[in-house]
């Protein structure tokens, strides 16, 4: 009996061949580079934190009050829901806008309102701490704002591109795309 799921040179007979693939919906939210190995690591933590917690919910169930598991379990979504958050953190493109999905708050600025996206040499934050050093950002640039209120999209020194320029170089290349595709000319 063949297996067609492990030979590579299958015919795929059951995919229409007139049906956009997946990345050719340009109005479908995306994020234009993959998250990086220090937001998927504390992601990761969180979520290990969590199974312990959860651990620890059975056990009081089990041993304790049903409002004692029901608090700890309670502190195990909130872990887990930072988690998918902190994994959910960063720049996202569409034919509609460019998006800014922080921790707590999320802006949305439409392509008509952008009149340059530009990677600037400034001091940025290290892992978004309060500490600055020298890096590279892609700033965004509005009609509507003054330059020093200018918000930046992505850091050579942030959670997704610490000690990989050559990942930020490529996402800042293609927000840059989108905006030169989609915004003011």
């Amino acid at each position: 009996m063949p297996l067609p799921f492990l030979t590579a040179d299958r015919t795929f007979d059951e995919a229409a061949d007139d049906l956009p693939l997946p990345y050719d919906d340009r109005d479908r939210w995306r994020r234009p580079y993959r998250p990086g190995p220090w937001r998927v690591g504390m992601a990761a933590l969180l979520l290990l934190l969590a199974s312990y917690v959860l651990a620890a919910a059975v056990v009081i169930a089990l041993t304790g009050t049903a409002s004692g598991a029901g608090a700890v379990l309670g502190i195990a979504a909130v872990v887990i829901a930072c988690a998918l958050r902190m994994l959910r953190m960063g720049v996202w493109v569409s034919a509609r806008g460019v998006r800014r999905v922080g921790f707590l708050r999320t802006g949305t600025t439409p392509w008509e309102q952008v009149v340059a996206v530009r990677t600037v040499q400034q001091p940025v934050r290290w892992l978004g701490l309060p500490r600055t050093v020298q890096g590279q950002a892609l700033i965004l640039v509005r009609g509507d704002r003054a330059p020093e209120d200018q918000p930046s999209l992505l850091t050579t020194h942030g959670a997704d591109f610490l000690a990989r320029a050559a990942a930020f170089d490529r996402a800042a290349d293609a927000v840059e795309a989108w905006a030169s595709e989609y915004g003011r000319s």
